[in-house]
């Protein structure tokens, strides 16, 4: 079991969906809290909510991690704090959509950098402390996207395949130095992402409550990572075993376009 009472998580992507949920389910368990986003009303607000709630610490750090630097600068801020951070959710990302040469090379450029970049320079940051005092911390949230490339989201899936490579390696690397590394891959869940991409959804979503519930018991328990819902894990890690790649990316493909279509189609949500 992971102890979390009086320590402090530092949660990217706070201002809303998991990773809010994430700083709420946390700081029930007992944590102090540090938000990271763009958003500072909304993190001053879930600060607020917290500290009132649950009798937490709960600080914000208000950065675009999008640009160069942005992690560097955010533990900058967490030093001037003299906060320890024991807890990483690496948690802020988005997706672009549609047809690959129709997309902003500039959109996807910045997805990289938050998707990517962002996870590899915050766990740069904070592992070596956690080396030190022989103890800490590092959840990733992926997508069942880390499993199959996704046509129309072919940038989204490709970072999420590499966060979840990532977590893996670094699992197998930290597993005996005192660092649990835990990579979460959640299906369709209810945040802004649809609204980010301009989509609507025909599907069924998770609530972000319960994705991080279910992530959490699975970190809890020492497992390396999760995909949350048996109907997720079979399409995702034992139907692509079942069938040719290119077959199931083709596959996988058409359901997407039947999940996902331009917003404004009049989309009937299935069970």
């Amino acid at each position: 079991m992971y102890t979390y009472k009086n320590k402090t998580a530092l949660i990217t992507g706070a201002s809303s969906g998991i990773g809010a949920s994430f700083a709420r389910a946390l700081a029930e368990r007992g944590m102090n809290v540090v938000l990271v986003a763009r958003s500072e009303d909304k993190l001053r607000e879930l600060a607020a909510q917290l500290t009132e709630q649950h009798g937490r610490q709960a600080q914000m750090v208000v950065a675009d991690l999008s640009l160069p630097g942005a992690a560097q600068q955010v533990f900058a801020a967490i030093s001037a704090l003299g906060l320890t951070v024991d807890l990483l959710v690496n948690n802020a990302g988005f997706s672009t959509y549609g047809d690959f040469e129709t997309i902003s090379p500039a959109r996807e450029q910045a997805e990289i950098a938050v998707n990517v970049a962002a996870v590899v320079d915050f766990t740069h940051a904070f592992v070596p402390a956690m080396l030190t005092r022989g103890e800490g911390a590092i959840i990733n949230v992926a997508s069942v996207g880390a499993f199959v490339p996704i046509a129309r989201q072919a940038v989204y899936a490709a970072t999420k395949a590499f966060v979840l490579s990532f977590g893996e390696a670094l699992w197998v690397e930290y597993r005996k130095r005192g660092i649990r590394v835990f990579t979460l891959c959640p299906g369709g869940t209810e945040t802004e992402f649809a609204n980010v991409i301009e989509v609507d959804v025909a599907l069924k979503l998770d609530t972000p409550q319960s994705v991080v519930t279910r992530g959490l018991k699975a970190f809890e328990r020492g497992r390396h990572f999760v995909v949350p819902g048996p109907a997720n894990y079979f399409s995702v890690v034992v139907l692509p075993r079942l069938m040719p790649r290119g077959l199931f990316a083709r596959l996988f493909a058409f359901f997407a376009r039947q999940m996902l279509k331009p917003r404004g189609q009049g989309v009937k949500v299935r069970a």
